[in-house]
């Protein structure tokens, strides 16, 4: 059998072609007509208020904390089973992350649980859409409202997902918070190779996000010819990708809705397909709130514990299926379990020892690794 790989990046057949005419374009720097393509595609297809493409979606969460003026002692809210990314952002700024446990049905932070964490010293929460699937933001926002605090979207994953509140009103992920960061690394739904963006939401920063963005200088405002000369004006680092990036990201987007659709009847075939081992009680499968959508960024299972999970992705592997364990409790790291206030966090701790990801992309056949969990199990 051909070895099944966890991840295999799907190419629309446009990325060569877009490369070619940024390059002879002239301009391969930071926002070139690529870049502005972008950006016009998310603000229009999601309404977002101001896009700004970055080398990362670390990058990004890094500009956030600059924005929102992360000074040392300030407390950040987020979850624990997230990517060291999320937390690192903050802490160099100086932050002190308070970490929120997990939902008992989904990997998401539960905001059941955010309220207590909450002191004078808190200036952010920072909601991670795990799975593409939404954080429930109607509480998260009225927190921030009642308490003046930031929230910052980590959307990494959430590309092309949307909430549900109780207005009836759907929203895109990373329109909710005052700002949200996405990923366009080559694990995502969209890619290229490694890229990122920041969406800003609130008026109050977009100027100034510009200016981070591009080292600390007024230039943007220069090339737009909105004024006679640029200098330095702000801290700042040179967060945007070049335009060769941008040409790649933009062929994927243009193919959204195939991938989307594509990625859907992978993630569906694994839920109809496995719904049998879920009833034996061999594993559990995702939970998709009411109010979310499903972007079908990965399809994961829940095992009965560590073991279990060790032979499963083992077993996968001698059957050629690459499967892989996710993220590791950041309040138990080795950098942070001393900073850690010492709380235990069981549904972070329970998803870090039983979540195992199963392959998904684009050309994915499903129905063999749905095969090889039924022989294993």
């Amino acid at each position: 059998m051909q070895p099944i790989a966890f991840n295999k990046p799907y190419l629309t057949g446009k990325e060569g072609h877009y490369i070619y005419q940024a390059v002879m374009s002239g301009k391969i720097s930071g926002d070139g007509i690529f870049t502005k393509q972008c950006h016009e595609f998310f603000e229009t297809q999601f309404g977002f208020r101001k896009c700004l493409l970055t080398t990362s979606c670390t990058d990004a969460l890094e500009m956030a904390a600059l924005l929102i003026d992360i000074k040392p002692g300030d407390e950040v809210i987020m979850p624990s089973f997230t990517f060291v990314s999320t937390a690192n952002a903050f802490v160099l700024r100086g932050a002190k992350i308070v970490f929120c446990d997990s939902r008992a049905d989904h990997p998401g932070m539960d905001e059941d649980l955010i309220e207590p964490l909450i002191t004078e010293r808190t200036r952010a929460i920072v909601p991670v859409h795990y799975a593409g699937v939404a954080c429930d933001m109607d509480k998260i926002m009225a927190l921030a409202k009642k308490y003046d605090l930031f929230v910052i979207e980590d959307a990494a994953q959430a590309i092309d997902s949307y909430y549900t509140g109780a207005d009836g009103v759907k929203r895109p992920l990373g329109s909710i918070g005052h700002m949200a960061a996405f990923s366009f690394h080559e694990t995502k739904n969209i890619m290229s190779g490694e890229g990122g963006m920041l969406v800003v939401n609130d008026e109050r920063f977009v100027e100034r996000a510009e200016i981070i963005r591009e080292k600390g200088t007024n230039r943007s405002k220069f090339f737009r010819g909105e004024i006679d000369k640029y200098g330095w004006v702000d801290v700042g680092s040179s967060f945007l990708p070049s335009d060769i990036i941008a040409a790649f990201l933009f062929a994927q987007l243009e193919n959204l809705e195939d991938i989307q659709n594509k990625r859907r009847q992978i993630w569906d075939a694994y839920k109809v397909g496995l719904a049998d081992l879920e009833e034996k009680g061999k594993l559990k499968l995702p939970v998709i709130p009411p109010y979310a959508t499903n972007n079908s960024h990965m399809f994961y299972v829940l095992t009965n514990g560590l073991e279990e999970r060790t032979a499963l992705i083992e077993g996968l592997r001698k059957n050629n299926i690459i499967a892989v364990f996710h993220y590791l409790s950041l309040h138990k790291s080795a950098f942070y379990a001393d900073k850690h206030d010492g709380r235990d966090l069981p549904q972070a701790d329970r998803y870090t020892n039983s979540l195992v990801r199963l392959p998904m992309y684009y050309e994915l056949d499903a129905d063999v690794v749905i095969n090889a969990l039924h022989q294993l199990l």
